[in-house]
């Protein structure tokens, strides 16, 4: 059979090819229609996954900035609590000296227990004194303030803290100065 015999079409028909008729248009119309409102539904449920994915998210963001917002801004809430007593203790202090009733030794005790006050509040919040008298020098952890000759001290190594460092959780928040010692000249 020619093209022309055929309709326009290359090759044999379904009724020559063997198959046994023809979908009706009819039929076929509804097994479209029927795929399409499925290709609908499925779209549709999609689009509702993806709005709820993104309101989500952007819950999530307005919830994290939230968070740093007030870790911003109450984040020294613990650090000042943990110095409270320390101020406390200093402005009893200023109004016993304010009465005259403190003499040099019971001011020099306040004053003492005030220091004591504040070590135990830095420890707390996880400051550290970095305090390196013998220690190799460690230009991450400490300051050298002045090289002095040392008969008995390794060179290179603290011989005496001029200002105490600290460190908070590990990381320095300010260098020990030290004089550090060098190979007496000879």
């Amino acid at each position: 059979m020619s093209t022309e015999e055929n309709g326009g079409r290359a090759g044999p028909g379904p009724q020559e090819a063997g198959m046994p008729g023809s979908a009706s248009p009819l039929a076929e119309l509804e097994r479209l229609q029927q795929a399409l409102a499925e290709a609908e539904e499925r779209a549709r449920a999609n689009r509702e996954q993806y709005l709820r994915a993104v309101a989500e998210l952007d819950n999530v963001r307005k919830r994290a900035q939230r968070d740093i917002e007030a870790a911003n801004r109450y984040g020294l809430e613990k650090f000042a609590a943990e110095l409270l007593p320390v101020r406390d203790s200093l402005e009893l202090a200023v109004q016993s000296a304010d009465q005259g009733e403190a003499d040099a030794r019971s001011l020099k005790q306040g004053q003492a227990a005030t220091l004591q006050l504040l070590a135990k509040a830095l420890e707390r919040l996880g400051v550290t004194t970095i305090n390196p008298v013998g220690e190799p020098f460690d230009p991450t952890r400490h300051e050298a303030m002045l090289a002095q000759p040392s008969a008995t001290a390794e060179p290179d190594s603290v011989l005496q803290v001029v200002q105490a460092g600290y460190e908070l959780n590990g990381r320095v928040i300010r260098p020990a100065r030290v004089i550090v010692a060098k190979a007496p000249a000879q």
